[in-house]
């Protein structure tokens, strides 16, 4: 049982950088005598308005409010524009918004920064033509090879109007939380912790994609750092007496996949549990730094790696020997651990960087714990009703995809959290004590199958809720074309009890599961749920709660990585204005026109 109040972490600093803010431009027609001034009140109110709606509405993933920097002056001229520079550069803005209700001289106003995504929203009034700037500083950006988000409103508002229409406010949104993605992964580290697992291309980190298109760096550390830190006692002992306490009064055992000769005895599982819990703290140790290291006399080792994102490679030069990871993963990738309820820290199974890249954007895009998981088995109808002897109908009546891992999810992949009744993922910090109870119990962990694992482990056993609408992803990286991402919005099925049993012990018992179903949408490679699997990929898919596509697709235009693969509404799908030059009918094939044209965000 959880004996005392959680903590809730809201606002804590992991990296060297602090998060970036959003840089609203006040935009003016720059000739004074009468025009100017007559505009400067509705242009700072617009402005102002804006930096509001966003302050209000927009979270980073530590649950602080995201914050506005407003010039106290309009911009109407490129002096005003290089000060807005120079103000927001000492700010730290990571994202640029440029807001007018008029006419503006637009390669003298325009934000020319060549790295932070920038859009522009130009009012839709008649006393003033705010769209016609809009169309000139689109044009002009086009023309100088600095893509930009056009934002126009479809109704005419009154000039004393300065609420944000609905249209206007859900590209904002979009805008925004897409571009904060790209601010935050800025300068951060992938930690590779290992090498290759099994041959697992996603594995081969790639330090020129993680350089060029997230302008990430990629930090290398061997597997024997954990054992050393193990050994020589290089983590906070006591951290892991409260650790190692709360496991044992919160992680319920499931069973034991292994014949009964095979088994080991309870002192060699408390042994094993104890191990595991180290590895999870020196693992987010690598990752980010813990001062209490210093303390301890390991400067060095406390300084982390500022890494937002990590892998774990495991199998098998690892587990052949050691306890696995699984629960390291599990319990770092949740909202929650013996500290309180805090931010998931990304950790990719099997140092498959590609798909962590994947968790990494789910993440920062809806601030949720994201689910890592094999894309391990298409069920068709006939081979369900075949093998169960019960008809799939509902969700699942063309099929189910079965994604589970091998051994490791994060806990909130159960679905016990609820937003209005429904199964959910939520930031944590909407999430409440209850809620953590509810993780915990409906998870099992299992000692390891040790055909799998030699050195045993506790792998993590769960069925995710069905009926969230989640959205999974993959990039995979194709030699002469580069980077491309994978989107299929859909839900989780929830199978009867007997079913799943009889399907999931085909796989492994002990490994957590989410039945998936594709939306369909007739055509392509979502003509069915067969067709889906078919065209996936890779092996490997990330789970984000939500319907979540168009934000994924939105961040991929700004890092210029094109998709491949969608079943996300036309009219959901918002790139820079620059993308309609390179088609639009064919918008697929526009996309990847482009994202070669423009070339990776941060290419050298």
């Amino acid at each position: 049982m959880l004996n005392e109040r959680l903590n809730v972490f809201i606002g804590e600093k992991r990296f060297v950088e602090d998060y970036p803010k959003v840089g609203i431009r006040p935009t003016i027609d720059g000739r004074y005598g009468g025009v100017r001034e007559s505009l400067e009140e509705q242009t700072k109110r617009l402005a102002k308005a804006v930096a509001e709606f966003i302050e209000n509405n927009v979270y980073l993933p530590n649950g602080e409010k995201v914050k506005c920097v407003l010039p106290q002056m309009c911009i109407g001229a490129v002096v005003e524009a290089r000060m807005a520079d120079e103000l927001f550069k000492k700010e730290g803005v990571g994202v640029s918004i440029t807001v007018t209700p008029c006419w503006c001289y637009g390669t003298e106003t325009m934000d020319m920064t060549l790295d932070i995504p920038k859009a522009v929203w130009g009012f839709n009034g008649t006393e003033r033509p705010g769209a016609v700037y809009l169309a000139a500083v689109s044009a002009a950006h086009n023309q100088k090879g600095i893509p930009v988000f056009k934002i126009y409103g479809k109704d005419v508002q009154d000039r004393d109007d300065f609420s944000i229409p609905q249209d206007v406010q859900e590209k904002i949104l979009k805008f925004v939380k897409s571009a904060l993605a790209v601010s935050i992964m800025k300068n951060k580290s992938y930690l590779s912790i290992g090498s290759v697992s099994m041959g697992i291309a996603g594995s081969i980190v790639d330090p020129d994609f993680f350089e060029d298109y997230l302008g990430m760096r990629v930090e290398y550390v061997d597997m024997s750092e954990i054992i050393r830190r193990i050994e020589e006692k290089i983590y906070d002992q006591e951290e892991f007496e409260r650790a190692i306490q709360w496991v044992r009064n919160n992680c319920k055992e499931g069973e034991d996949p292994n014949p009964p000769e095979k088994r080991v005895d309870r002192k060699k599982k408390d042994e094993v549990w104890e191990f595991v819990v180290k590895m999870a703290i020196i693992t987010r140790d690598l990752m980010i730094s813990n001062k209490k290291l210093e303390a301890l006399g390991y400067p060095e080792e406390a300084l982390g790696h500022n890494a937002i994102l990590a892998g774990f490679q495991g199998q098998r030069h690892w587990t052949d020997h050691f306890p696995n990871g699984d629960f390291m993963e599990t319990i770092l990738n949740s909202s929650f651990d013996w500290n309180g309820l805090r931010q998931p820290y990304i950790l990719a199974t099997e140092n498959d960087s590609l798909n962590g890249v994947c968790m990494l954007f789910g993440h920062l895009l809806t601030n949720t714990a994201q689910i890592f998981a094999d894309v391990r088995t298409y069920w068709s109808p006939d081979a369900i009703y075949r093998v169960t002897g019960w008809k799939p109908e509902g969700l699942a009546q063309n099929g189910v995809i079965h994604l589970i891992n091998s051994g490791s999810a994060a806990l909130d992949g159960t679905g016990q959290q609820e937003i209005d009744g429904k199964p959910a993922i939520k930031p944590f910090w909407e999430i409440t004590e209850q809620e953590v109870k509810k993780c915990l119990d409906a998870t099992r962990f299992c000692y390891a199958n040790l055909g799998y694992f030699r050195g045993g482990g506790f792998s993590t056993k769960f069925v995710t809720r069905g009926g969230m609408p989640v959205t999974i992803s993959r990039l995979n990286i194709v030699k002469g074309l580069g980077p491309v991402l994978q989107i299929a919005e859909g839900w989780t099925v929830e199978l009867s009890a007997n079913v799943h049993e009889i399907l999931d012990r085909r796989t492994d018992p002990t490994w957590p599961t989410t039945w998936f179903v594709p939306k369909l949408t007739g055509k392509g490679a979502f003509k069915s749920v067969y067709s889906v699997m078919e065209n996936w990929g890779a092996n490997h898919c990330a789970i984000t709660y939500g319907h979540v596509g168009d934000l994924f697709i939105t961040l991929a235009s700004m890092l210029r990585i094109p998709v491949c693969m969608h079943n996300v509404e036309e009219e959901r799908i918002f790139r820079p204005s620059a993308w309609s030059a390179f088609g639009t009918e064919d918008l697929e094939g526009a996309d990847f026109r482009a994202c070669k044209n423009f070339g990776p965000l941060y290419k050298k």
